[in-house]
């Protein structure tokens, strides 16, 4: 027998988030930075435009700006994280591509049919990238309720 104390399912638990949190916390800074650069880039690009811009294109900066700032606020979320996320993380990833993914085909298919060019195009582009997003979100729900699962079966 061992000298060592035997650690709870709640101790074990607790001692993961520092066993990942490197690779979580590269993967946060990353999001942080790429978003705000992002922002930062469209926003600018939007201010030195010069007006008046149709309501098409402010409405898209707007959207593009958002998306970016989503990016960084999920960056920034998940670095004030100080525990395990179950793999909430990804469930919240996935969730803002499919919204990114799905506001931008729905604002370039306006945009497509507004001037009459090619609407299927964009539309088929603009489902590819939802299918994606709809398969991570599927695939981040599955393992979060399989890592929820597991905790619950170490915590009885």
């Amino acid at each position: 027998m061992s000298d060592q104390p035997r650690l709870s399912a709640q101790e074990i638990v607790e001692r993961l988030g520092t066993a990942v949190s490197r690779r979580a916390r590269i993967r946060a800074v990353t999001a942080l930075v790429a978003g705000l650069s992002g922002a930062a880039l469209v926003s600018l690009l939007w201010l030195t435009e010069p007006e008046p811009l149709p309501g098409r294109t402010r409405l898209a900066f707007a959207l593009l700006t958002a998306i970016c700032l989503a990016w960084a606020g999920y960056g920034g979320w998940l670095l004030t994280r100080k525990v395990v996320l179950f793999a909430a993380d990804r469930v919240v990833a996935a969730w803002i591509a499919l919204s990114a993914s799905t506001a931008t085909t729905v604002l370039l298919a306006v945009i497509a049919a507004g001037r009459g060019t090619g609407l299927w195009p964009v539309l088929a582009v603009g489902a590819v990238f939802a299918a994606v997003s709809l398969l991570l979100l599927a695939r981040a729900h599955r393992e979060r309720a399989r890592l929820l699962r597991r905790r619950a079966e170490l915590t009885t």
